[in-house]
This record gives structure tokens, C-alpha cells and sequence, in this order.
């Protein structure tokens, strides 16, 4: 075979690459900006139980709040707060 033979598609095959790494989108990274929350503590009393989470980047404080009635769950209830 000869050079020429290869000429044709060895060309075909570079601009189709070209042309799907123009097109393909840009990759971009993503920022988390949703906090991370970390279990600190439990409590319950009769039928109301009580859970306290700690984002320590942003020194927030959350304490949930779960109330059941005849064994299903009727009501959350959360509050969030900065810490000093």
C-alpha cells in the first residue's frame, strides 16, 4: 500500500477529532457550598426526639426536633444558629 492511500483518512480521522473536542463541553469544578453538618448528640422523651448537629467551618449549630404520634411521624422541626 501506499502513503497516499492513508492520506485520506489519516485527515478525515484528525478533523473529526477536532471537531468533538470543540464541541464537548468545558469540564468545571464545582464548588460544595452546602454545609457539612456533623452529629454532635440525641436525646428523646416520650414522643419527641431531639438531634444536635455542628458545621465547624461556618460555626453553625442545629438542633432538630421529631415528634410521633401513634407510632408515625407527624412534625420536624429544625433551628439553626452561629455559634459565638
Amino acid at each position: 500500500m501506499h502513503i497516499r492511500s492513508f492520506r485520506i483518512p489519516a485527515i478525515a480521522i484528525i478533523i473529526a477529532l477536532v471537531l468533538a473536542v470543540s464541541m464537548a463541553p468545558l469540564a468545571k469544578s464545582q464548588v460544595q457550598a452546602s454545609p457539612s453538618y456533623i452529629p454532635i448528640g440525641v436525646s428523646s422523651t416520650g414522643n419527641t426526639s431531639t438531634a444536635w448537629f455542628h458545621e465547624p467551618y461556618s460555626r453553625q449549630a442545629m438542633a432538630c426536633q421529631t415528634v410521633s404520634t401513634g407510632g408515625t411521624l407527624s412534625s420536624i422541626h429544625c433551628v439553626a444558629g452561629k455559634l459565638p
